[in-house]
């Protein structure tokens, strides 16, 4: 599983806190709320008191959801199965950014107006990288900085790689490639002399400044 399913499976997770929540709340109030209102007042002077003579210095919970004026959740900070994570959402319920720390990796997402994934950033073992992506989800640039180098890749409505702009120990080299994901063109910078390389579809060289 690539880290942006897991933000995937992250920001539905903290859909299902923020339902399961908003219903444990109305519950909480009913129940509640007859149990304590008559003792409310008293509350408020014993805390008043004690903030002067003691300061909470922890609070621990498993989430906290943060909700704006109108009741509409905004925020939720929680731990799920496969980490921690901050979800931030618009007036309009919609989630536009996810932040989380994964056992692999962290990771932040962000999304467009209809809760789609348009940008992910990622920082795994191999290296950081950073995609942008369409409205229909499909990556079509990214951005990373490997162990073995750093890459430019920009992919068709396919999601296909059909340019990739890379620097290799021996020099920098840009790959075009067809609709299958076939290079078909490959310019390089080495130290001795640049090269420039034509294949067919089948992968086999047609003409090479090489030969």
């Amino acid at each position: 599983m690539t880290i942006e399913e897991r933000l995937e499976n992250m920001e539905r997770e903290m859909g299902r806190i923020k339902r399961r929540n908003r219903l444990l709340l109305g519950a909480t109030v009913l129940i509640v709320g007859s149990l304590i209102a008559p003792k409310v007042f008293e509350a408020m002077a014993v805390r008043a008191q004690a903030q002067g003579e003691k300061t909470a210095k922890q609070v621990r919970a498993r989430s906290f959801i943060l909700e704006d004026e109108n009741g509409k959740v905004r925020a939720v900070l929680a731990v799920t199965k496969d980490g921690a994570g901050l979800s931030l959402s618009d007036e309009n319920g919609k989630t536009r950014a996810v932040l989380a720390a994964f056992k692999d990796g962290p990771g932040l997402s962000m999304s467009d107006e209809n809760g789609l994934y348009r940008g992910a950033f990622t920082v795994l073992k191999e290296g950081p990288s950073l995609s942008l992506l369409d409205e229909n989800g499909k990556t079509r640039v990214q951005l990373a900085e490997f162990k073995v180098a750093p890459r430019i890749s920009v992919h068709d409505e396919n999601g296909m790689w059909r340019a990739v702009l890379t620097v290799l120990k021996d020099g920098p080299g840009l790959s075009l490639s067809d609709e299958t994901g076939k290079s078909r063109v490959s310019l390089a910078a080495f130290k001795d002399a640049p090269s420039l390389a034509l294949t067919d579809k089948n992968g086999k060289v047609i003409w090479s400044t090489l030969e």
